[in-house]
């Protein structure tokens, strides 16, 4: 049975935050902190050298710690979930060595000093935004001829009122009256000198006294949003297009993340669609694929194509015409068009055409007959 405490375990899906932890989603920041420190002691690399499965869920729940320690980033995770704290990379964008932040824990059950609280502050530098990923689906006659469409996008972005920055306008972050805007408070217990984030600010240094009405402090609001995208002539089912800058708004001045769009092309009613090539079926009548006739198909992108069924054609056979299939994205030529010959054979007859198919019968058996004796 798979260990529940195993982030490789079950599905392969990234777990809630506060599953990692162990802790509810009201838990305050003391019961969070608390429930890293245990899983830390637990899982550290030091303590469970070679076990690579503790030193995953020390990562977990490192990570966890990161964001639900931070008001902030809690506050996003709670309304956005992973997708309001991920960075370009699609993973959390928490800053610096992750195993680092093992130094203040460290530090309140033994002392150690690990730097001043300045040097253990969370990185606070610009940060790219993450990529986004949406599907579109085109007609069999848009993949072949190209087409330009609007992609809509519901994301976080940085709230018009307050320019992101969580405080109503006209005030600004104001530095935290209680770690006096380090991001951390210490206190000491005899001999031993204790060191915690900052309960007021969370670690951030400074605190909104007046927060935006619209964001509520967050700096972040859902906006919807329109993408012009362009798809070439010739793309295909699970091609993928990459849109530069259209992704997820950077933190901190940081530059956007990128926008990718996965293609997938509807089935069409009368064509099949085999990489470059365009497979479809044209009707003959009995006599047509005796004596061969010319036919007229109609591709998707309404282009007119002609082909000569020879005489003789069986039911079944395949006409190909070259360069009459899908484009190539580069430009550099085209796919083959495959007619699939149907031969229509009557089943309504008046005596007349009886009559005939009779004599043509006779008429086939004697040829048949002869060539056979002459050979």
């Amino acid at each position: 049975m798979a260990d529940k405490n195993d982030p490789g375990a079950g599905s392969g899906e990234r777990r809630d935050l506060y599953e990692v932890l162990g802790v509810g989603k009201t838990a305050s920041t003391d019961e969070i902190r608390k429930a890293y420190r245990q899983a830390a002691l637990k899982n550290h690399p030091d303590r469970n050298q070679g076990d690579e499965a503790a030193s995953a869920r020390f990562k977990e729940a490192t990570e966890a710690f990161q964001v639900l320690s931070d008001d902030d980033k809690r506050a996003r995770f709670d309304r956005f979930g992973f997708a309001g704290i991920e960075g370009s990379q699609g993973a959390p964008d928490f800053g610096g060595d992750i195993f680092s932040h093992f130094q203040d824990i460290f530090s309140e059950f033994f002392g150690a000093s690990g730097g001043g609280p300045q040097q253990r502050r969370r990185g606070s530098g610009p940060s790219r935004g993450q990529d986004i990923r949406v599907q579109q689906r085109l007609t069999l006659r848009e993949a072949l001829e190209g087409v330009r469409r609007e992609v809509p996008l519901r994301t976080p972005s940085p709230c018009d009122t307050c320019e992101g920055s969580g405080a109503k306008p006209g005030t600004k972050k104001k530095s935290c009256g209680t770690c006096g805007g380090v991001g951390q408070v210490s206190s000491s217990r005899g001999f031993v000198m204790f060191t915690q984030t900052c309960p007021e600010c969370g670690g951030e240094g400074q605190v909104i006294k007046s927060p935006c009405d619209v964001c509520r402090g967050q700096g972040i609001v859902e906006k919807q949003r329109k993408v012009v995208v362009t798809f070439p002539a010739g793309i295909d089912t699970n091609q993928r297009l990459r849109v530069p800058q259209q992704g997820m708004s950077g933190g901190r001045g940081g530059p956007p993340g990128d926008l990718f769009v996965d293609v997938e092309v509807t089935s069409d009613p009368a064509f099949e669609r085999d990489g470059l090539d365009l497979i479809t079926r044209g009707r003959v009548s009995f006599t047509a694929a005796a004596l061969g006739q010319r036919i007229e198909v109609s591709l998707p992108t309404e282009e007119k194509v002609d082909v000569d069924v020879p005489a003789g054609t069986q039911p079944g056979e395949v006409v190909t015409i070259r360069s009459k299939g899908a484009p190539r994205i580069d430009g550099r030529g085209r796919g083959s068009l495959h007619v699939v010959v149907q031969v229509d054979v009557p089943k309504n007859l008046s005596a007349r055409a009886k009559e005939l198919l009779g004599e043509l019968e006779s008429e086939l058996t004697r040829s048949v007959d002869a060539a056979k004796s002459a050979s």
